[in-house]
């Protein structure tokens, strides 16, 4: 009997290659999402919500997340998809794919569960569909005028301030920097070793 070749199933952009412990923490489909929510709300479990591009993952981010689970007893990480943060951070961002950015936010202990926002997304669509007991983000996320309409869909929203010195758009440009100098030097020692080599001839 002929034997059947076994296929291997290709994960797309929003299903990474996760480790099986770390399968269930990633929850895409938006319908399964809202059962997970309704099963926290028969536990009477408190439920935390955060967003964000979660690009080139540094300290201040683990800090962000740690204190946002401290606000109740599960955290779930909305991450911007590429297209999502392109258009709001321009073509260069992110660093990191979404695909990385999710499998790393998977391996957070902090973090209960991770779900992708897709630029398509409707205004605030995770928010209505989570309806948290804490809505968790930064200053800049939201006006005052903001915060106030989206009362209507969480408990509380908790403004947190940077948990690190230093901001992924200012170690980008410091790494950009460095680049730029290293590029700079090596053109001047190429421009100098002709110019030498010119005059050796001359």
């Amino acid at each position: 009997m002929a034997r059947t070749k076994k296929t291997t199933k290709q994960n797309s952009a929003d299903e990474p290659a996760l480790p099986w412990r770390n399968k269930g923490r990633y929850v895409n489909d938006k319908a399964k999402l809202a059962d997970i929510v309704n099963a926290l709300r028969i536990m009477d479990a408190k439920i935390v919500l955060t967003m964000g591009a979660f690009d080139f993952i540094h300290i201040g981010h683990f800090l962000y997340l740690e204190k946002a689970k401290q606000h109740g007893d599960f955290l779930i990480v909305g991450v911007d998809s590429d297209a999502k943060v392109r258009a709001r951070k321009g073509p260069d961002r992110p660093i990191v794919s979404e695909s990385e950015r999710v499998q790393m936010l998977t391996h957070v202990r902090h973090v209960d569960f991770v779900t992708l926002k897709s630029d398509n997304d409707l205004k605030w669509a995770l928010i209505k569909l989570v309806r948290p007991d804490t809505l968790i983000a930064t200053k800049e996320t939201y006006s005052p005028k903001q915060i106030k309409e989206l009362k209507k869909y969480c408990g509380k929203v908790v403004i947190l301030d940077p948990q690190a010195t230093t901001s992924t758009t200012a170690k980008i440009r410091r790494l950009n920097i460095g680049l730029s100098h290293k590029t700079r030097d090596a053109i001047t020692e190429s421009i100098n070793k002709t110019f030498e080599d010119l005059m050796k001839n001359a």
